[in-house]
């Protein structure tokens, strides 16, 4: 007669204790097991878990420098043209850098990147379809060639070929974002923001994203291109519309806009967001806060639902048409919170300057101080370009109105999660902390602006550019 199985079992609990004991039948041991043993997956780890892991346990060092400066001290910029100049600068490397990895792939085959990072790998930027052909032509606006891409359409059209309406629109849509011109290089961009960037500090004047030398010119590639399609869709008005307006021809935007309503087509909510850019522009009668009730009218009658930047173009139209409209202003807000769309930064910057008054400090510190109670422990994520302006402004209302405790809980909302972020590059950075160290000089004793002082220099600006501010 055999005898019965007798193995010592081992089986780890849910809870991490250990039971030992002896199984006499394979049988049972199996069911048990299978009722209360449960495996744990495996945990899979990022490839960056380490570095961010790491990263948590390095504080702020304000005895260095900046990040984006060396940490040479003689090298360190000391006033404002110096700091645009570094910038300029570093920027130029990067471009050239870039020309370099992108126009000679062959050279730089091999990656030890761990993990792989694609966008710092070489792009395909050579055209590899030759001929005439609508596949090159295709492949050209993908490549953000504009001459190219225009020189290869007129040659269809001479060979007989005409190109189909979605080709047609996606060249109109590359001429019409570069303004029928070649691609600009990043450090002019960087020259253009910090021309608006001046801007700013004057309150009644607009912003414009119009770099020199970029307005729309009459009978362009654009126009010529799009009266020649034989057959025109809701997309070609709105591509035309949305760059006559970001290029500067308002009145002309406006007129498209008709003739898309006389072909019986709608608009979208992007030509929309530009027309109401475009209407406290114009030089005709829609300039005034019934353009924009049109619109948004407009906009209900053709079923298209508004977004974040739709309501705020309205409160930088209402900005640059003036304080008469702050209480249509309000109404936006109202109607944002029907619609549960959360404001970002760019709404309480427009806010701030639709209810700009010269010597109307206790509006603005009231206003600013209602903003900052709705924002309170709240961490912002970019939605709008224009978000970055807001705590420049911000910190302005506070320095006009010397209001040394309003200007620190709009620091504690910059320290916020990753609300520093949104802080805008070089010239918003310097407006802030330059004029946080201003009130702070001008409202606390002298052991308060020491220990501001050893916390902003060197590691955010030199004192040199705190005293030009």
């Amino acid at each position: 007669m055999a005898l019965p199985c007798v193995r010592l079992g081992v089986v780890r609990l849910r809870s991490g204790t250990l039971l030992r004991g002896l199984c006499r039948s394979s049988s049972h041991q199996t069911s048990a097991a299978a009722e209360e043993i449960e495996v744990p997956r495996r945990k899979t780890w990022d490839k960056t878990a380490v570095l961010q892991a790491l990263a948590y346990t390095v504080n702020h060092d304000p005895t260095s420098s900046a990040y984006m400066f060396l940490d040479d001290p003689y090298l360190l910029p000391s006033t404002s043209t110096d700091y645009k100049l570094f910038s300029l600068s570093k920027e130029s490397g990067k471009n050239a850098a870039k020309y370099i990895v992108n126009m000679y792939p062959n050279l730089f085959q091999k990656d030890f990147a761990e993990p792989h990072i694609p966008c710092l790998m070489p792009e395909n930027i050579q055209p590899q379809v030759e001929g005439v052909s609508e596949e090159a032509l295709n492949e050209r606006i993908l490549l953000r060639r504009v001459n190219e891409s225009v020189d290869l359409f007129d040659q269809l059209l001479q060979g007989g070929t005409t190109p189909s309406v979605e080709t047609t629109n996606k060249l109109l849509d590359l001429i019409c974002f570069y303004g029928d011109r070649e691609p600009t290089t990043e450090d002019q961009q960087y020259q253009q923001e910090d021309n608006e960037s001046e801007k700013v500090k004057k309150r009644n004047v607009p912003l414009k994203r119009i770099p020199a030398g970029r307005t729309w010119r009459e009978n362009n590639n654009a126009e010529r291109i799009f009266n020649l399609m034989p057959e025109r869709s809701a997309h070609s008005y709105r591509t035309m519309i949305r760059g006559m307006v970001k290029h500067g021809a308002y009145a002309q935007a406006f007129n498209m806009y008709t003739d898309l309503l006389n072909n019986r087509y709608t608009g979208d909510v992007y030509t929309f967001n530009a027309l109401i850019l475009a209407a406290p522009e114009t030089k005709t009668e829609v300039k005034d806060k019934g353009a924009l009730i049109v619109l948004l009218n407009h906009m209900v009658q053709q079923k298209v639902t508004p977004n974040l930047l739709t309501f705020n173009s309205v409160m930088k139209s209402l900005r640059k048409i003036g304080p008469p409209v702050k209480g249509m202003a309000m109404q936006t807000l109202l109607e944002m919170k029907a619609l549960d769309i959360e404001p970002s930064l760019a709404t309480y910057s427009h806010l701030l300057g639709v209810f700009y008054k010269p010597g109307d400090l206790l509006g603005q510190s009231q206003l600013l101080t209602s903003i900052l109670e709705q924002t309170r422990g709240k961490s912002f994520a970019a939605k709008d370009p224009d978000d970055m302006f807001f705590f420049s402004e911000a910190m302005r209302v506070c320095l006009e109105a010397k209001d040394l405790d309003l200007a620190y809980e709009l620091h504690k909302l910059l320290n916020t999660g990753d609300n520093w972020r949104l802080l805008g590059k070089t010239p918003q950075e310097f407006a802030y902390y330059g004029r946080l160290f201003h009130i702070v000089c001008m409202m606390e004793n002298a052991d308060v602006v020491l220990k501001w002082y050893r916390e902003l220099v060197p590691s955010v600006r030199s004192l040199n550019v705190f005293l030009l501010v």
